[in-house]
């Protein structure tokens, strides 16, 4: 009986160990987030990246992709709502979806297919200055033209409208009244590499 639970107890945890979760990485920039991402998982034993999709095939994450020996896959905007990328998720075994630095939105076809499985940051304290046309550098332009004292970044599950799914975990920055966009830009690239891949390792192992 001993030797049975020890057994049991072993084979359980080794499972646990071998089972990683797959998680594809949307970008449609630099990829300088997607980057630090994986980074942050090189040795872990319950995370990996085995796909980057993009929207554009002259962005700088395919460079980085081929740095990091992660196939990047380049679509068109229409495979987002035919079929073809949610064929290419689940023939990938995908788990989980990470946006970094992406600008599609989701179609609601691949969210229905991954319900509070895709995450996305944010460069400013949501609800304010999100919406369709917020992103980059007009979103601290934003900030800074409307005299706020601070911003920061929200991590969210997205749903059906830009920037209204559930908020995850947010960081602040002070804003002086010196600062130029390019200033809170830093101090918001500074939150965003510190915290968000720690973030999306509590969401995806929270129900592993």
């Amino acid at each position: 009986m001993l030797i049975t639970f020890f057994f049991e107890y072993f084979a359980v945890h080794l499972c646990k160990i071998i089972i990683m979760k797959k998680v594809a990485i949307f970008a449609s920039g630099s990829g300088s987030n997607a980057e630090n991402i994986i980074n942050y998982y090189k040795d872990s034993r319950e995370i990996f990246f085995p796909l980057i999709l993009t929207n554009k095939a002259d962005a700088y994450i395919c460079e980085r992709a081929k740095n990091l020996n992660v196939p990047c896959i380049v679509f068109q905007k229409q495979d987002m709502s035919n079929g073809v990328l949610l064929k290419i998720l689940k023939d990938a075994d995908i788990d989980f979806i990470v946006l970094a630095g992406f600008l599609l939105k989701v179609s609601d076809e691949i969210i229905a297919a991954y319900p509070k499985k895709i995450v996305n940051i944010h460069p400013a304290l949501l609800p304010k200055f999100g919406g369709k046309g917020m992103y980059g550098d007009r979103v601290h332009e934003a900030v800074v033209e409307a005299g706020e004292t601070e911003s920061g970044i929200t991590i969210h599950y997205i749903d059906n409208h830009y920037d209204a799914g559930t908020i995850i975990f947010q960081a602040k920055c002070e804003v002086l009244p010196s600062d130029k966009p390019s200033d809170v830009a830093t101090k918001v690239h500074a939150l965003e590499y510190a915290n968000y891949p720690r973030v999306i390792g509590e969401c995806i192992l929270r129900d592993a």
